[in-house]
């Protein structure tokens, strides 16, 4: 069974989020789905089909399906250019309807995808409180301007803003602890966040609801803090960029798009490069 490799929201020709990608006239059966998920072993695979409304899509991580991962769309949008040409391309996932498209930029080929809607909530004391304990974290560790908040564009995200680019190096916390926390809250990822500037941030994703430490990109992530930051009234000019994966020796670069209207979908984008293998 071919599976493409790419690696999404990469730095030039190094760094980004590995992703597989499968194309197929019928896709796999769950079980298959979920066991070559696991034996390619990155953070999650896509599986897509054609159908008369574009491409049927699901995710798998090596644990668990999810129901939306940016990166790997990203990574597909990449696999979709190279076999059926440039352009727009619509995409059904379980529970929403996306697109993702290719276009040159620069001299080199970008990928960008329209997330589904967005929403954020607020924390509350308990579900903090857990969190930071969970990642050794205090307090006097959050950002003021950057409250902890539940989010979403197409999957379950906890953002939490951190004070300084060194707390944000120093996020560590134990896989097992993790999964079920994430497990328990319904939780994809939860995205940790510094500020450089009001239109560029640094973040790390742990992932441990996937079996996964950290993701070195996530765009799903990215698209719900972009419409968290709207929703906050951040003063985001309608851009941002996002360095994620520098902690771990995979700089990824992200960008996302938007508008001041509440809820509408995020544009997020970024480069892709194959993996060699073998």
């Amino acid at each position: 069974m071919d599976i493409l490799r790419i690696s999404a929201f990469s730095d030039g020709e190094t760094g980004g989020n590995p992703a597989g990608v499968h194309l197929s006239e019928e896709l796999p059966s769950d079980a298959q789905m979920q066991a070559i998920a696991a034996e390619v072993g990155y953070s999650e695979t896509a599986f897509a089909k054609p159908i008369a409304q574009g491409w049927r899509v699901r995710y798998f991580s090596p644990e668990s399906e999810v129901p939306f991962c940016g990166h790997a769309t990203i990574a597909l949008g990449a696999a979709l250019s190279m076999q059926h040409g440039a352009g727009v391309y619509s995409l059904q996932l379980n529970d929403a309807s996306i697109t993702v498209e290719s276009a040159m930029q620069n001299g080199k080929v970008q990928i960008a995808l329209q997330s589904p809607s967005t929403s954020s909530t607020v924390v509350s004391s308990e579900l903090l409180n857990e969190v930071l304990n969970l990642f050794a974290y205090t307090p006097k560790d959050l950002n003021p301007d950057m409250p902890p908040a539940l989010v979403n564009a197409g999957a379950n995200h906890l953002i939490i803003g951190l004070n300084s680019r060194a707390a944000l190096s120093a996020m560590h916390y134990d896989l097992a602890a993790g999964r079920a926390f994430m497990n328990k809250q319904g939780l994809v990822t939860v995205m940790f966040v510094s500020v450089e500037g009001n239109q560029r941030f640094h973040s790390r994703n742990a992932f441990a609801s996937g079996g996964v430490l950290e993701d070195p990109a996530t765009g799903a992530a990215t698209a719900a803090f972009a419409g968290y930051l709207r929703d906050l009234r951040w003063p985001h000019g309608g851009d941002i960029s996002i360095v994620q994966g520098e902690d771990m020796g995979s700089r990824s670069l992200i960008r996302a798009e938007f508008t001041h209207e509440k809820g509408s979908s995020i544009r997020v984008s970024g480069s892709t490069r194959m993996i060699e293998t073998g």
